[in-house]
């Protein structure tokens, strides 16, 4: 798993796979009910496996702790 944080637009990627060519994700699913401020999408393959979690808004969604170890973009 490796975390990607923008601090400029406050958006976060979680990959959970190693690689992600481009165009594998092929779907995204939006995740209702994690808050006001923040928007959270999956990316999934065509065989539906998850590959990524993307966080808008992740400053107010993600612990303080998981996007201060991030990789900033």
């Amino acid at each position: 798993m490796h975390i990607e944080y923008d601090r400029e637009n406050d958006t976060a990627y979680v990959s959970l796979v190693a690689h992600i060519a481009d165009g594998a994700a092929v779907r995204q699913i939006p995740v209702e009910g994690v808050g006001a401020d923040a928007e959270v999408f999956l990316d999934v393959d065509v065989s539906g496996r998850l590959l990524g979690i993307e966080v808008i808004g992740a400053g107010g969604a993600l612990p303080v702790e998981v996007l201060e170890q991030s990789s900033t973009g």
